[in-house]
């Protein structure tokens, strides 16, 4: 009779032991959009004060959900992008246009910061360098 009561008590552990062990479905991944960037860094070279200050990048979405650029900010208020910030289906293609302040003389460096809906969070970097003489 002991063994039966020890068996009967055993029953429930040995259930509830190979239940927790049980491995369970993983839900399989939901693919990403991916910013792709033709540049990442536009060199004017010389350039005149008062000139075109101008430049263009363009992005793609090589991933396999739509692309969303929620901003793109500038280093300094002389740098000054522009984004679509509709959604970029995959394969799709779109611009940002960044403007610099040529009125401002000398060499330069400055960087746009682009937030998009990365896998990780991070946001991507262009930049955009040059000098600006006196004609």
């Amino acid at each position: 009779m002991k063994k039966l009561n020890a068996f009967i008590l055993a029953l429930p552990l040995m259930f509830f032991s190979t239940a927790a062990f049980a491995q369970t479905e993983v839900p399989k991944s939901v693919g990403a959009a991916m910013l792709t960037i033709d540049h990442t860094e536009h060199d004017f070279g010389k350039i005149a004060k008062g000139s075109d200050g101008n430049c263009t990048f363009v992005v793609s979405n090589t991933g396999d959900q739509p692309l969303i650029i929620s901003n793109c900010q500038g280093s300094c208020g002389c740098t000054t992008p522009k984004c679509d910030t509709a959604p970029i289906l995959p394969g799709d293609k779109s611009e940002i246009t960044v403007h610099y302040d040529t009125m401002r003389m000398g060499p330069f460096t400055k960087s746009v910061t682009i937030n998009w809906n990365s896998p990780d969070g991070a946001p991507s970097v262009v930049s955009i360098k040059g000098e600006v003489i006196e004609q």
